[in-house]
């Protein structure tokens, strides 16, 4: 049975409208003190709720149950994936991990120029493994801690930060939402990501270069203080690494969904807090045994609600025919090439989830190459406002008053000249694959 085309229908354009409503709200969510899950999720019980009448007074609420139940489907497995990654984070930030480095950071006696490059890189590349969101909250402490005495060192500090966290998770299917929705959808295979190194590398380095010579030409002050880790840091951070794998082998091995993967490694984690608190060593009684579930409680759930709202109202929107309407604009009118840099461009104001969710509701066809450009452009075009990125926004909390969407503002066009090269050197390097 064919969907219904709702574009027109007064159901379609009311959901519509009240998509449009919360999304302004969201964009508006410092200033109206409100929580950025709280407009979507609303909406998308509106939206749902007027495809279900329209539905079933057409005689089809059969289908849209199926649709429904496949979008709840596609959340459940992104919300499992992400639960188990950021609560191995929150635990290594219990054992004092990311204090550790920072310490160690500020020990190294270097100049501010060389801080830049090194906070850049370290960016760039744990934003492969962490989200970009705790990779610029990591770096930026660093940041912050040695520009005390340098506010400009933290402005330019912080916009490496956000260019560097966006585009060292472009090229990893761990990196960024985007990347890890590509990959469990099955579009592109877990190597074919890091065909986009070089590409991301470079959205980086082009702006980082520009930046360099701006910065002051000084050497602040060393740090003498002294943080140690907490006993069972290394086990965490080895599980990770085993959780990870485990997810790669579900999906590529096992053509299973790689939550499961995630799902198992969260338990191994469970077992070692276990264990080594029995025998009473590894996570240590004497500094305070990692509480898991803990952890687990301390999860964002503001950003995993804000991702339901997100994936049901705008897979709402696909059902009402919205999305095939812009996908035949985009993709038929333009070509994949054009429109996938213009919705990179996108995201620097419209959060890059909907618009990648957007992109596989619609579904286009296209070639390797091209998956892999609308995710290079939808990862790193977020960097050319600060509030393009849920990096930049927490940056800009972090670093009041120093890193502010003006400061960041003034350096765009250095960022946009990453993204342009960005995107020249994949259709370069990968022209195979286009």
């Amino acid at each position: 049975m064919q969907d219904l085309n709702l574009t027109t229908h007064w159901a379609g354009i009311a959901a519509l409208a009240v998509f449009v409503v919360a999304y302004v709200l969201v964009v508006l969510e410092d200033v109206i003190d409100l929580r950025k899950s709280t407009p979507v999720m609303l909406a998308a019980g509106l939206i749902w709720l007027l495809i279900g009448v329209s539905y079933g007074m057409a005689g089809q609420a059969e289908a849209a149950h199926r649709h429904a139940v496949e979008i709840i489907g596609e959340y459940a497995e992104l919300l499992l994936f992400l639960l188990v990654a950021i609560t191995y984070v929150n635990t290594l930030e219990e054992r004092r991990a990311f204090d550790v480095l920072r310490v160690r950071l500020l020990g190294l006696g270097l100049g501010y120029r060389a801080l830049f490059v090194l906070t850049g890189v370290l960016a760039f590349c744990l934003s492969g493994v962490l989200d970009n969101l705790t990779t610029a909250l990591v770096t930026g402490a660093v940041v912050l801690a040695l520009g005390r005495d340098n506010p400009r060192f933290v402005t330019l500090g912080c916009v490496s930060i956000v260019v560097a966290a966006n585009a060292g998770g472009a090229f990893s299917p761990f990196g960024d939402i985007t990347t890890l929705m590509v990959w469990q959808t099955g579009k592109l295979d877990f190597l074919a990501f890091f065909a986009l190194f070089v590409p991301a590398l470079v959205n980086w380095l082009v702006p980082a270069a520009i930046l360099f010579f701006a910065l002051p030409n000084e050497r602040p002050q060393p740090t003498t203080e002294v943080v140690r880790v907490k006993p069972g840091t290394v086990g965490v951070m080895v599980l990770f690494a085993v959780t990870i794998a485990t997810a790669v082998a579900f999906k590529t091995c096992l053509d299973l969904p790689p939550a499961l993967g995630m799902m198992l490694g969260l338990g191994l984690l469970l077992v070692f807090s276990h264990v080594v608190q029995v025998n009473g060593r590894g996570l240590g009684r004497d500094e305070g045994a990692a509480d898991i579930l803990a952890q687990v409680q301390r999860v964002e759930w503001d950003t995993l609600l804000f991702f339901f709202g997100i994936i049901l109202a705008v897979g709402g929107l696909g059902v009402l025919g919205y999305l095939a309407l812009a996908s035949e604009a985009l993709y038929g009118g333009f070509g994949p090439t054009f429109a996938n840099v213009i919705l990179g461009a996108l995201s620097a104001v419209l959060d890059n989830i909907p618009l990648m969710f957007a992109v596989l509701t619609m579904d286009p066809a296209m070639s390797d190459g091209q998956w892999l450009l609308i995710t290079l452009t939808t990862g790193t075009g977020g960097s050319l406002l600060s509030i393009g990125s849920a990096a930049g926004v927490a940056l800009m909390g972090q670093a009041r008053g120093l890193y502010t969407f003006a400061s960041h503002l003034r350096w765009s066009w250095a960022v946009a000249l990453g993204y342009i090269a960005a995107i020249l050197v994949h259709l370069w390097i990968n022209a195979g694959l286009l």
